[in-house]
This record gives C-alpha cells, structure tokens and sequence, in this order.
C-alpha cells in the first residue's frame, strides 16, 4: 500500500480480497468448488457470484453506471439465495469472467471519483442511504474479507489449502503429525472448559 494515497491504500487491500477469493477456485474440480460444505450451502464458486452481484451493485448502482451482466440478473422474489451459487449451467469460466468484468468496472468507479463522491444505495434504509465511495470502499473491503474467510475455511475442508496464496499460509510451517496433535490439544481444552 502507498501509505500517502487513502483511496489507494483501500483500493490496494479490495484488489488484494479480490485475488484471495479467486485463488480458493484453484486446482479444485468442479464438484469441489460447487460443493456446500455447511448446513447454510457455503461454496467456493457462489462466494465468487455472490461477491460479482455485490461489486456490481455498490460500485455500479450506486453510483449511476450500472451495467447489465445477465448472470447477475437475479430475481430475489422468486429464489431465496440465488446469488450464493452457480447453476450447473454456469462454469467456472462464466462466474470467474463475470467478476473479474464487474471488478474492472468497479475499479473504473474508484479511479473516476473522489473519496468524498456521493452516491446513493437503493437498497438501504433512507436515512442512510446516500453514502460516499468512502465509505463503499470500507465497506465492499469488509465484505469481500468476510466472503474471504468463509472460502478460506472452505478451501481447508476441501483439501486443506489455506491462506491467501499457494505461497503464503500465514500458518506454522509443521507437519500433518503436529497438526492432529495441535487439534487434540484443542479438543482436550475444550472439554476440559466445559467441564469445569
């Protein structure tokens, strides 16, 4: 981050989340990305769509340059949760190709207007809805880095995979061997917790 440029210091920490999310997608098959792995159906390519349809909305909508992507074209009154995953029609390619779209149309907004730029978030309470790209940029960082740590536990249920990168697990660099034994050293202390 530049450390002397705020909006392109919060640019800089979105376009990071951005990357983090896609990378979960890597060397898995299709059933593994589409897989929900919780009882609320997390999976790794709907994290994607969904990210793809909420770029689309704070960057595009509210700020007068939506854009029309049909994959995102969702009927809300018909479907509970059809932004949260892909259709077996709907490939990888497709989903991934529609983020990186919106993402660049985002970052056309970001580049366009100043931090102070008002827009307006048709889908908030009144009283708050006019908001700046401050605060939009805040808030789609939150959000992507909260979608980021879903993946990512997703990711490690899958196959293990986790961090932001294939280099960088923010982890101890040990063994499968010291792993279980870390996990039963939990195990036990939370018995232990309960039981007191």
């Amino acid at each position: 981050m530049s450390g002397s440029d705020p909006k392109a210091d919060l640019h800089g920490y979105l376009k990071l989340a951005r990357r983090v999310v896609v990378w979960k997608l890597d060397g898995l098959s299709e059933y593994d990305i589409r897989r929900p792995l919780t009882p609320t159906g997390t999976n790794l390519l709907g994290i994607v769509k969904h990210l793809a349809g909420v770029e689309l909305g704070y960057f595009g909508d509210t700020f007068g340059r939506h854009i029309d992507e049909p994959l995102l074209d969702f009927d809300f009154q018909a479907e509970a949760n059809p932004d949260m995953w892909a259709t077996p029609d709907e490939s990888r390619d497709d989903v991934v190709e529609c983020y990186r779209r919106v993402c660049a149309h985002a970052d056309q907004t970001i580049a366009s207007f100043p931090l102070d730029a008002i827009g307006r978030v048709p889908w908030w309470p009144v009283e708050i809805a006019e908001t700046t790209l401050h605060r939009i940029l805040v808030h789609m960082i939150a959000e992507t880095n909260r979608h980021s740590g879903h993946a990512d536990i997703v990711r490690e249920l899958i196959d293990g995979a986790v961090g932001h990168s294939s280099r960088s697990t923010n982890l101890p660099d040990e063994d499968a061997a010291w792993w279980a034994q870390y996990r039963a050293r939990l195990e036990r202390a939370a018995e232990d917790a309960a039981n007191r």
